[in-house]
């Protein structure tokens, strides 16, 4: 998985299309990200010792192939490519701009 946790990303299919935000965790082995503020649903929580049952609204996780990095420079959705820099340590770049991500 090239997406990385703080990249804003843009959801590209799904009943949230369109919207932005930003990856808050990464689910490596099952190829998910969940996004602030995107793909929300409500959790019944049960009650425990002395706090009360309640109903709890959180981010469920989307598949990797659903978003798209957003591009720094025109602000659109971009696929990822790798490139080597001076010092020859390894960079992700934007595939639209060629653009340096992080």
């Amino acid at each position: 998985m090239k997406l990385k946790v703080g990249d804003k990303v843009v959801v590209i299919a799904g009943k949230d299309k369109g919207k932005e935000g930003k990856i808050i965790r990464t689910l490596r082995g099952e190829n998910k990200v969940v996004v602030e503020g995107v793909n929300k649903i409500k959790k019944h929580v049960k009650p425990t010792g002395n706090e009360a049952g309640s109903i709890v609204e959180m981010e469920a996780p989307l598949h990797a192939s659903n978003v798209m990095i957003i591009d720094p420079k025109t602000k659109k959705g971009t696929r990822i490519g790798h490139t080597t820099d001076k010092e020859g340590k390894k960079i992700r770049v934007s595939r639209k701009s060629n653009e340096k991500l992080d």
